[in-house]
């Protein structure tokens, strides 16, 4: 992945809802970003006083230097957000972010991981936070820019970003750079393996046998690895041979090496860092539109991604996947025709099926302008309306949706005003609204430890926290909810309070 030269001259001053912003993951995919005037992610920073604001000093040479892949004039998080927390403690918060049911809550982790930011004081803190921020890449599925992040922030330094350098470049195929620092720097190899496997790559035949030759005769790898590094290194010998066992637990590099030797095997099992080698060419098309679903879920692969390999051709059977391809694909080709009667016949059946795969928010980014420009007054279009209306609520432009809802209705009016950050003015359908419109009171307040992050500068440890508060929130303690949508209202993330709101009403997730 790239890093874009146009970052430093994205942000330009306009209303927090006037645009789409993309995410972050949407905007590093960009080989050249244009048009990007509003905001990508977050609010930036605003001061609701005319003094001057007071000046810190702290002596250059006590800083280290901020690390990450979009400034923070983009994102709106300040370079010192995790300054007096402990590294410790906020690299387990990043592990442990509970994210999976909210696109929002994704959209936000990943700002927190990507945004340029200084680690906490401390020896060892810059590593701990670097080590936090590419591993949980890795857990969402966002391998590119877990490989992007460790690239841009010095590969070679260590043997654990190495490590983790060489698993993302396996599985985005882009091995023979890191291959090629491991034979400049064989100190930095994970073990013999990564050594055997990276002389070969290289060319360099007689080498890799030679280490194999040693691996074997000092038993310094497991026989299961080594009888696979037999066979990637001599094909010809086992060619009548039966297949490997698919092993329990691989690693990026044994599942390469199988791909080599012919004896591929699914992803859908393994931790979703996998799923990013099923959108290579070598897997079918099946198995790439499966990891495509399976990224995009997670916010780690942009919806346009999906789109694309969901277009490239017609589906080859039916049930499951090929099912959602053909509802998508219906449904695009009525849109393309601008026949109101067809957009309002497939618009639920794709519905549905988007909200099988939990692909919802991503539909409502793809469809919601083209959505937005249909005429549905007839009144046998009033189901529609209403669906397209909720979808396009779910979109970033879900401010503009709200100042023209298609009927009247006790949900449809709260909805709006909440689009709004205004649910006050609705009275509540539900419990769950109630305690939402409670965390956009003006009279809200956050708990006291959160209180007493802020005061000491701890602003990335309380967002982590809010978050948190909101997944429990979510499901089940409303006080918690009302208390996560105040910390994010107080601290500048209207945006976020909002989407995340809006979600929770709007989406069904058991």
């Amino acid at each position: 992945m790239r890093i874009n030269a146009a970052f430093l001259a994205l942000m330009l001053p306009c209303s927090a809802f006037a645009q789409d912003p993309m995410s972050v993951i949407d905007w590093l995919s960009e080989d050249n970003p244009e048009g990007l005037a509003g905001r990508v992610l977050l609010e930036p920073p605003v001061t609701d006083t005319a003094r001057n604001s007071e000046i810190a000093v702290s002596p250059l040479e006590s800083q280290a230097s901020p690390v990450g892949l979009v400034p923070s004039s983009a994102t709106g998080m300040p370079t010192d957000m995790w300054d007096t927390s402990d590294a410790d403690t906020l690299a387990l918060l990043l592990a442990q972010a509970p994210v999976l049911d909210s696109p929002a809550m994704q959209t936000l982790l990943y700002t927190l991981l990507l945004s340029e930011t200084r680690p906490p004081p401390g020896k060892l803190a810059a590593e701990t936070m670097l080590i936090a921020r590419i591993d949980r890449l890795l857990d969402l599925g966002a391998t590119d820019p877990a490989q992007a992040l460790v690239q841009h922030a010095g590969a070679s330094t260590s043997k654990a970003r190495f490590s983790r350098w060489f698993d993302a470049t396996l599985l985005t195929g882009d091995e023979d750079r890191s291959c090629a620092v491991l034979l400049a720097m064989p100190h930095l190899a994970p073990d013999y393996a990564a050594r055997i496997f990276c002389s070969a790559r290289g060319g360099d035949w007689s080498t890799a046998a030679l280490l194999l030759e040693v691996a074997h005769a000092l038993e310094l790898l497991p026989l299961e690895t080594l009888t696979l590094l037999d066979r990637f290194l001599s094909p010809d010998m086992f060619e009548t041979a039966p297949a490997l066992p698919i092993p329990d637990n691989p690693d990026p590099l044994g599942f390469r090496m199988f791909e080599a030797i012919g004896e591929r095997f699914p992803t859908a099992s393994l931790p979703r860092a996998f799923a990013t080698a099923d959108l290579r060419d070598v897997a079918g098309w099946k198995s790439q539109l499966e990891a495509a679903e399976r990224l995009t879920r997670t916010g780690a692969l942009s919806p346009n991604r999906l789109l694309g390999i969901y277009s490239e051709r017609l589906p080859a059977a039916s049930g499951g996947v090929w099912d959602r391809v053909a509802a998508l694909q219906r449904f695009e080709t009525a849109l393309d025709t601008g026949d109101a009667k067809a957009i309002a016949k497939t618009l639920p059946i794709v519905w549905a099926a988007m909200q099988e795969a939990h692909l919802e928010v991503p539909f409502a980014v793809l469809f919601s302008e083209r959505l937005a420009a249909q005429d549905f007054a007839a009144a046998s279009f009033g189901a529609s309306a209403e669906l397209a209306y909720r979808i396009r609520l779910l979109s970033a432009g879900y401010e503009l949706a709200a100042q023209n809802p298609p009927a009247s209705g006790e949900h449809t009016n709260y909805l709006a005003a909440l689009a709004q950050g205004e649910p006050a003015r609705v009275p509540a359908p539900n419990t769950m609204a109630q305690a939402i419109t409670d965390g956009f009171a003006k009279e809200a307040t956050l708990p006291a430890n959160l209180q007493h992050g802020l005061k000491n500068g701890q602003l990335g440890w309380v967002i982590l926290k809010a978050m948190d508060l909101f997944d429990r929130g979510a499901n089940g303690n409303l006080a918690d909810l009302t208390d996560a949508l105040a910390t994010f209202r107080s601290v500048g993330l209207e945006d976020t309070a909002r989407r995340a709101a809006l979600q929770l009403m709007l989406l069904e997730r058991s």
